[in-house]
C-alpha cells in the first residue's frame, strides 16, 4: 500500500466542476489501494480577490491580519473538496494547517516551515480516510496563523510527502509537465519525461513557473519523488527525481527571470572584507541575492555587482548606497530594466563547449550580454529585459531541445522514481533551514583574465569560440558589468592548459585591442547545498568568515545548489578549513 500526496493548485479548484473531477483523481489512488493525502491551493483568483478587498480597507494592512485573512481561502478549497469526496462516496476529512501540525517562524507573509506533526494526519490516515489538507499555511509558536508565501501550497505538499515518507508527490497544475522553456514564448518547446532535483531547483528559482523552489528544496533534502501533470489531460507527466536517475544532458532546459535589477558598487577597494560589509547588511533586511560577480581586481580596486527581483530594487539601493559610502567605493550604478535567460543541464559539466555555443546563438541575433555567471549545471546571462524572450528562442534551438531525446520516456522515468530508496530524513525541527551539503577545495586550476574587451553583442561568443577551437575545457566563467563600453571577462582551465590558454588569451586579446593576464595557480572553493540562493544570509555566510580570516576573494559565481569562490592558491587550504568550521562540516 503506498502513500501518495497530491496537490492540486488554483486553476485545478477553480469551480465546483473542477473541484470534483479533482476529487475523482483522488479517490481513483483510493479505490486502487493507496493512502492519499491531499493539499488544495485557494480556488482561482480567490487570493487576489481578497488582496483586493483589503486594499479597499487601508493601503497598509498588518501582516498579522493579511494571513489571517489569505488563509480563508485554502480552508474554503479544503472543505468544499472534503465534500465532493463525501458526495461520490467516500471518506474524507479536511484539516487546517494549524490542525495538521504545521509549526512555522513568525515572518508572516513568508514563513519557513520548522516542523510537522505527523500523528493526526497518520490515524486519519489508518482509519481509512482520505486526508485534505490546506496548503500555503502554518502556525508559529505563538499559535498565529503564518502563510508560506508564493508556491506555499508546494511546499506544503512536497513538505507533507517528505515527513510522512510519501512514495510519491503528485503536483497536479494547468500544464502537463516541465518543459524545456515557456511555451508561451516558443511554442515548440517540449516536456521532459524526467528531470533532476537540481536541474528543476535552478530552473524554478529562474522564473520556470511551474514549481517554486522551495518545495523543489524540500523534495531534493528529504529525496522526495516528484510528478507533474496535467489536472485537466491524462498525460504521464514530468519526474523530478535524483541526478543519477535522471537523463545527464548538457542541456535539459532555458529559464527566464523577466524582472531583474542589477546594482555595482565600482572601484572598492579589493580587501578583505569589502563583500561582506555589502551582504551582511542585505542579510539583515531579509533580501536574498541572485547572481553575484566579483571581478578581479585591478590596481587595488575591484567592482562587485549583484542581481536581485526587480521589486526589491528600492530597498536595496538604499542599502548599497550607504555600503558604497562607508568602503569609499568610486561609485555606484545600478539598471532595473533587466532579465535573466540561464541554460541549466546536469550533463553540462562534462560536455565541451557548451558556453561557446549560448553565447553564439546570442550574438548571431545581436543580444548583448550584460554580465555572465556560471555553475557546474547553469550558465546564467543578463541581457536588456526587450532582449529575454528572444534570448532564450535563440538558446533553446541552437540546443535542440525542441527535439524529443529518444530515451527519454516517462515509464521510465516513473518507474526510476518509485524504485529509489527512499530516505526520509525525520529531522522534523528545522526543516526548512540552509542545508550544507559540502565544501571542497579544487587546487587545479588556472585563472586568465580579459580587461578592456569592446562592450559589444558577440564578444563572448568570439571569445570562447576561439577557447573551444583550443580544445580547451572551462569551469567557471564571470563577465562582470561593463563600464564605458569596456567588459572584462575570466575564466578558469585546469592548470596543466595553462600555457596553451595564456597565448590563446594573447592572440583574443592582440586582435580586439584588449588586455589578457593569467594567473598560474588559484583555489576554487565550492559550497554545495539545498537553499543556497533563497536563504538571505548565505553569502555572509561565506563572507563573514574568510574576511575575519584575512582572505581576499578574487571572483564570486553562483546558482541556486552551488556557490563557487576564488582566492589566491596560498590560501586554499586555509579558506577551506575556515569555511568547513563556520558552515558546520569541520
Amino acid at each position: 500500500m503506498a502513500l501518495v500526496v497530491q496537490k492540486f493548485g488554483g486553476t485545478s479548484v477553480a469551480d465546483a466542476a473542477k473541484i470534483m473531477n479533482a476529487a475523482r483523481k483522488a479517490i481513483r489512488r483510493h479505490e486502487a489501494g493507496d493512502r492519499v493525502v491531499v493539499v488544495v491551493s485557494a480556488m482561482g483568483h480567490q487570493t487576489d480577490i481578497l488582496v483586493d478587498l483589503a486594499k479597499q480597507i487601508t493601503d497598509r494592512p498588518s501582516a498579522r491580519e493579511m494571513d489571517m485573512l489569505l488563509s480563508t481561502g485554502e480552508q474554503v478549497s479544503v472543505a468544499l473538496f472534503a465534500m465532493a469526496i463525501h458526495a461520490l462516496g467516500h471518506k474524507a476529512v479536511s484539516l487546517t494547517g494549524a490542525q495538521i501540525g504545521i509549526k512555522t517562524d513568525s515572518v508572516h507573509g513568508k514563513a519557513r516551515i520548522r516542523s510537522i506533526s505527523t500523528d493526526h494526519v497518520e490515524s486519519l490516515l489508518a482509519d481509512g480516510a482520505i486526508v485534505i489538507a490546506a496548503g500555503f499555511q502554518g502556525i508559529d509558536q505563538d499559535g498565529n496563523i503564518t502563510t508560506l508565501g508564493r508556491g506555499g501550497s508546494d511546499t506544503t505538499a512536497v513538505a507533507l510527502a517528505a515527513v510522512l515518507g510519501a512514495d510519491l508527490c503528485e503536483i497536479f497544475t494547468d500544464v502537463d509537465g516541465v518543459y524545456t522553456t515557456d511555451p508561451r514564448i516558443l511554442p515548440e518547446a517540449r516536456r521532459l519525461p524526467a528531470i533532476a532535483y537540481d536541474e528543476m531547483l535552478e530552473l524554478a528559482s529562474l522564473g520556470a513557473g511551474v514549481m517554486h523552489s522551495r518545495s523543489i528544496e524540500f523534495a531534493k533534502k528529504f529525496g522526495v519523488p516528484v510528478m507533474v501533470r496535467s489536472s485537466f489531460k491524462e498525460m504521464p507527466g514530468t519526474m523530478i527525481v535524483a541526478a543519477d536517475r535522471a537523463p545527464q544532458r548538457p542541456a535539459s532546459g532555458v529559464a527566464l527571470a523577466k524582472d531583474e535589477a542589477r546594482f555595482t558598487l565600482e572601484n572598492v577597494p579589493d580587501e578583505p572584507g569589502a563583500s561582506h560589509a555589502v551582504f551582511s547588511r542585505l542579510a539583515k533586511a531579509g533580501i536574498a541575492v541572485d547572481m553575484i560577480v566579483q571581478n578581479v581586481g585591478q590596481q587595488g580596486k575591484a567592482d562587485i555587482s549583484f542581481t536581485v527581483p526587480g521589486d526589491e530594487a528600492m530597498a536595496v539601493r538604499e542599502i548599497v548606497e550607504a555600503v558604497g559610502r562607508e568602503l569609499g567605493a568610486g561609485g555606484v550604478s545600478s539598471d532595473e530594466g533587466l532579465a535573466k535567460v540561464s541554460l541549466v543541464g546536469v550533463g553540462m559539466a562534462s560536455a565541451e563547449g557548451v558556453a561557446g555555443r549560448m553565447f553564439t546563438a546570442l550574438a548571431q541575433h545581436k543580444i548583448n550580454v550584460r554580465m555572465i555567471t556560471t555553475s557546474e549545471i547553469k550558465i546564467s546571462v543578463l541581457v536588456a529585459r526587450d532582449d529575454g524572450p528572444a534570448a532564450v528562442q535563440a538558446v533553446h534551438r541552437a540546443f535542440g531541445l525542441e527535439s524529443a531525446g529518444a530515451s527519454d520516456t516517462a515509464a521510465a522515468a516513473i518507474e526510476a522514481g518509485r524504485s529509489s530508496p527512499l530516505e526520509v530524513v525525520r529531522r522534523l525541527e528545522g526543516m526548512e533551514d540552509l542545508a550544507i551539503e559540502d565544501c571542497v577545495l579544487d587546487a587545479s586550476q588556472a585563472l586568465v583574465t580579459f580587461t578592456d574587451l569592446p562592450d559589444t553583442p558577440g564578444v563572448a561568443a568570439e571569445v570562447f569560440e576561439e577557447v573551444g577551437r583550443a580544445g580547451l575545457f572551462v569551469d567557471m566563467i564571470v563577465q562582470s558589468h561593463p563600464r564605458d563600453g569596456r567588459a572584462e571577462i575570466s575564466f578558469t582551465v585546469p592548470a596543466g592548459d595553462r600555457d596553451k590558454a595564456a597565448d590563446v588569451a594573447a592572440r583574443i586579446a592582440a586582435s580586439r585591442r584588449a588586455t589578457a593576464a593569467d594567473v598560474p595557480h588559484v583555489a576554487k572553493l565550492s559550497i554545495t547545498g539545498v537553499g543556497i540562493r533563497s536563504h538571505a544570509g548565505m553569502a555572509d555566510r561565506l563572507f563573514a568568515p574568510l574576511a575575519a580570516a584575512g582572505v581576499n576573494v578574487d571572483l564570486v559565481s553562483t546558482s541556486e545548489v552551488r556557490l563557487n569562490v576564488l582566492v589566491a592558491a596560498e590560501h586554499g587550504e586555509r579558506s577551506l578549513t575556515v569555511l568547513r568550521q563556520a558552515l558546520g562540516l569541520a
